[in-house]
């Protein structure tokens, strides 16, 4: 059985940071890419930033130069550090996790919450 463990989430003003955390436990396998997506109220869910398994990242135009994804591959846990927040940085942020060419595993998801 496969878990993935997100943490990091929590209520920051306007211009702070916060970083998350996503650990992958289980059988899990050979993780190739490890993802984060969020989504707001009323919207669709969207990629915020992807990172492979050999490190290449790729960021939604809306975060680049303010969030950072990286990852841990001795402990299968995947980062997602993030400055400068906006308030329409709020949502729930999921992580995803690729084990295989068609297997993904998602996060809970945890509440970001930007707002003074």
């Amino acid at each position: 059985q496969v878990q993935l463990v997100e943490s990091g989430g929590g209520l920051v003003q306007p211009g702070g940071s916060l970083r998350l955390s996503c650990a992958a436990s289980g059988s899990i396998g050979r993780i190739y890419a490890m993802g984060w997506y969020r989504q707001a109220p009323g919207k669709q869910r969207e990629l915020v930033a992807i990172i492979t398994s050999g490190s290449r990242t790729n960021y939604a135009d809306s975060v680049k130069g303010r969030f950072t994804i990286s990852r841990d591959n001795i402990k299968n846990t995947v980062y997602l550090q993030m400055n400068s927040l906006k308030p329409e940085d709020t949502a729930v942020y999921y992580c995803k996790v690729q084990s295989g060419a068609t297997i993904y595993y998602w996060g809970q998801g945890t509440q970001v919450t930007v707002s003074s």
